[in-house]
């Protein structure tokens, strides 16, 4: 087989591998939903066994004859806005549910002129948290907020909000929000106070509601690159390190992942950004994650607060991160937190090329001249294996004429003509499949470099110059897959004129069929891509030149 041939074949190969992973993410047969009989009510309340305890089990009535928060009746509260300079932030009194997060300083990918709500009312999405059974305040209780300032004034660190509730037999507990200034965690405390007569020991629960749908930014990869990034629960131990709960296994009720630990963090992870509860380390906990009558799905952890005498209090403190994957702040949270970062199979070439393109962001101020130099220094790294290539493909150019005879004289002798072949080869010392050395390194890296692209929220509405002010998504014009054809049908034209006229016809559309799917990719892909194709040209244009001069002495064969 010619080099032509395997690069066909390799080309080929390619295009089917990324067309049937799309087709297969987007027509998937997906399980129909099946009935859960323990599945907890919208009104359920978490207990240590994972069980709930619904409405409908009798509500004790405290000494002063008054409805327990508990199960109190009210089915509205009010809405406490919290202002910092990352974040907007509501909270319920109904639960002192923290029910809404505007991140600031990132947009909607519909509307642009709107800030993206990662939290809210469109998707469930919500922290709840409280003690459990019908005994302690929970998401089910009305709580008392206490005045304070709820908006981060200048040069102020941090602001606090307070909320009360008082449970049965004098259970109390008071809910603290502290918003840091340049954070995205939310630190969330339980103070509970035990002024009954009786020791008691209850447990708290920290967990996230969603309805599982993906989110906007998702759906526009998906839609536009056949690319579907994870959307669902994940839970991060030591001993089991990043599990993915993946929600059509929470569906089938066949959800494995670690049910206790002492350490580790859940959270609920969607394209660019994720929500997480981070109990702190050495900490007992127990997981749990499940589906709601309703069809909400529910994560939490159950934290032990440990025996409380008569007069006494004691605090249980799980911060919330509520924000944007950016690696920065993901590695500063909590071990292993960085992984929520979804980069595909090739996570290993991923990491790495991330980290680069940061570095040269951090000399350029600019992520396409990142991009750029990335390139540049991939070009260099994989520089002795492309001009080992270029020469066997220009010695392969140099004797086409030659291979079109031997074809012409064995025409109808397939074993002698392949047997001339490689004695010509042998001769000439080619190697018939050098030329395709580099697109065979250069394919994981361009699928790693891909992932990076669509899973990196550093380049989500990132500028790059002129026309393009969005790295992430498609040239809006088409400029940049229109040079990319050019540069691929230059290339086209170094390389040697395939014997077979067949092939050579191939060959002459190839860049066109080829280059389709740069039309459907991310600019900043494609940019690297026809930086790429350009040293290439450069490379091989310089070598081709210094083999020209040979010709002569090759003609005389």
């Amino acid at each position: 087989m010619d080099t032509q041939r395997l690069i066909l074949f390799f080309i080929f190969g390619f295009s089917l591998l990324m067309l049937w992973d799309a087709w297969e993410k987007e027509h998937r047969p997906k399980p129909a939903p099946q009935a859960q009989a323990q599945a907890p009510s919208a009104a359920a309340v978490p207990t240590p066994a994972g069980k709930p305890v619904t409405q409908a089990t009798p509500a004790p009535r405290p000494l002063d004859g008054s409805v327990p928060g508990a199960a109190a009746p009210a089915t509205k509260g009010e809405s406490i806005v919290v202002r910092t300079d990352l974040i907007v932030a509501e909270i319920d009194t109904l639960g002192a549910t923290l029910k809404r997060v505007e991140l600031l300083k990132h947009k909607e990918a519909k509307d642009s002129a709107k800030k993206l709500v990662l939290l809210g009312a469109e998707h469930h999405y919500e922290a709840q948290s409280g003690l459990t059974g019908e005994g302690g305040p929970n998401h089910r209780t009305l709580w008392s907020a206490l005045p304070g300032v709820t908006t981060l004034a200048d040069g102020q660190g941090a602001v606090e909000v307070r909320l009360t509730a008082q449970g049965k037999d004098g259970l109390s507990a008071t809910k603290v929000y502290r918003f840091k200034r340049d954070s995205y965690v939310i630190d969330v405390a339980l103070e509970i106070r035990n002024a009954g007569a009786a020791p008691i020991a209850p447990y708290a629960y920290f967990q996230l509601t969603h309805d599982g749908k993906s989110s906007a930014d998702a759906n526009a990869v998906a839609s536009t690159f056949g690319a579907q990034s994870f959307n669902g629960y994940a839970i991060y131990t030591e001993e089991k390190k990043f599990e993915k709960v993946q929600l059509t296994d929470i569906d089938k009720g066949k959800a494995d992942f670690v049910k206790q630990s002492s350490d580790g963090w859940l959270a609920y992870v969607q394209h660019y950004f994720v929500s997480a509860w981070l109990p702190a380390a050495k900490t007992a906990r127990e997981y749990a994650v499940e589906k709601r009558a309703d069809g909400i799905y529910v994560a939490r952890a159950l934290i032990a607060a440990g025996t409380i005498a008569p007069g006494a209090g004691a605090t249980v403190d799980v911060p919330l991160y509520a924000g944007p994957q950016e690696q920065n702040r993901l590695l500063a949270v909590a071990p292993g937190f960085d992984l929520v970062v979804d980069y595909g199979w090739l996570t290993i070439i991923a990491w790495p090329l991330f980290w680069l393109l940061e570095k040269f962001h951090v000399l350029s101020g600019n992520w396409g001249v990142a991009i750029i130099l990335l390139t540049v220094l991939i070009k260099i790294v994989f520089f002795p294996l492309s001009a080992a290539s270029y020469k066997s493909m220009a010695k392969m150019k140099l004797v086409t004429p030659r291979m079109t005879k031997i074809r012409e004289m064995y025409e109808h002798d397939r074993a002698k003509m392949n047997q001339a072949m490689m004695e010509l080869y042998k001769t000439e010392k080619i190697n018939p499949l050098g030329g395709c050395f580099p697109i065979l390194v250069q394919i994981p890296v361009f699928i790693a470099l891909y992932w990076v692209l669509l899973a990196a929220i550093e380049l989500r509405h990132a500028p790059f110059m002129l026309w393009i002010q969005d790295l992430s998504a498609l040239d809006p014009y088409y400029v940049l897959p229109v040079l990319m054809t050019i540069t691929m049908v230059i290339q086209t034209r170094l390389n040697p004129v395939p014997p077979d006229p067949v092939q050579a016809k191939v060959m002459q559309f190839m860049p066109f069929i080829f280059s389709v799917f740069f039309f459907f990719f991310p600019a900043g892909l494609v940019l690297y891509w026809l930086v790429n194709n350009i040293l290439s040209i450069l490379q091989q244009w310089q070598i081709q030149r210094m083999f020209d001069r040979d010709k002569p002495a090759h003609a005389k064969r």
